[in-house]
């Protein structure tokens, strides 16, 4: 299933995107969709609702590096285990919101197109081989960078935390097998990152094992996989989207905060 949150301009619902690409519609379901997804009875035509990011997460765990070619890229040694950072939820926006760029504080902004594991179960020291019981989903994410801080700072918190910096969306997709996926971002409809999920150095479950054991990760938490290389530069007024082969396309513009 694809889960949405949206909104009609008369509240917030969660519902399920059905329908073939141009005829999709979003069927509403009560309550939470952890658990059993109990149907309305109200559809809406996806061109009428506004989606928002799919879930608000309580953090957002991300792994650096963890595809080789990008810490190449950036000159970096590939870590021996996850390198892991925290996103803060006020970081979050969804698909077709605006990441606002600090210009008075960063002149070096980058996109980072990747996959996103959303946790479905409260859970601590999950093993491997039982990691897919806590996965609800995977969703499109953008783990947006102000490159010159990172550098400056060397640890991660501003360069990576600033409000609107880490879009997700356009929705949650529940059954999918990620081992494999194709994921492409594009800047201004011009292809900047092009790569495989099964280039990870760490595969999803060995980083739900691995994050469980530092943190208790709670129902809409999310787990960043780490981005394939091709990072780049963003300018204001550039579009990103960042598509992933079975679940769809998450797209920004890149606005002025200032």
């Amino acid at each position: 299933m694809r889960i949405a949150r949206f909104s009609t301009g008369e509240g917030v619902s969660f519902g399920v995107v059905e329908g073939g690409p141009g005829e999709e519609f979003v069927s509403a379901i009560s309550g939470h969709p952890f658990g059993d997804v109990q149907f309305t009875g109200e559809r809406f035509p996806l061109s009428q609702v506004r989606l928002l990011a799919p879930m608000l997460p309580s953090k957002v765990v991300a792994i650096g590096r963890n595809y080789a070619d990008h810490a190449r890229e950036l000159g970096n040694e590939v870590p021996d285990e996850p390198l892991i950072f925290i996103k803060p939820s006020t970081s979050v926006i969804g698909h077709g919101e605006p990441i606002a760029y600090p210009t008075t504080l960063s002149h070096r902004v980058d996109y980072e197109g990747e996959l996103a594991v959303v946790i479905g179960r409260l859970c601590r020291e999950v093993p491997v081989e039982r990691a897919k019981d806590v996965i609800f989903g995977y969703t499109c994410a953008n783990d947006v960078t102000a490159r010159d801080l990172q550098k400056k700072d060397v640890q991660f918190t501003r360069a990576k935390g600033f409000d609107t910096f880490c879009p997700l969306g356009p929705w949650i997709q529940t059954d999918l097998d990620p081992s494999d996926l194709a994921l492409t971002t594009t800047v201004n409809g011009e292809v900047r990152q092009s790569g495989r999920t099964n280039q990870l150095i760490h595969d999803i479950p060995a980083l739900v094992a691995y994050v469980s054991a530092v943190m208790t990760l709670i129902p809409g938490d999310v787990i960043l996989t780490g981005t394939p290389a091709g990072v780049g530069p963003v300018e204001v007024g550039d579009e990103v989207s960042v598509g992933i082969e079975g679940i769809g396309t998450l797209t920004n513009k890149v606005v002025s905060r200032d």
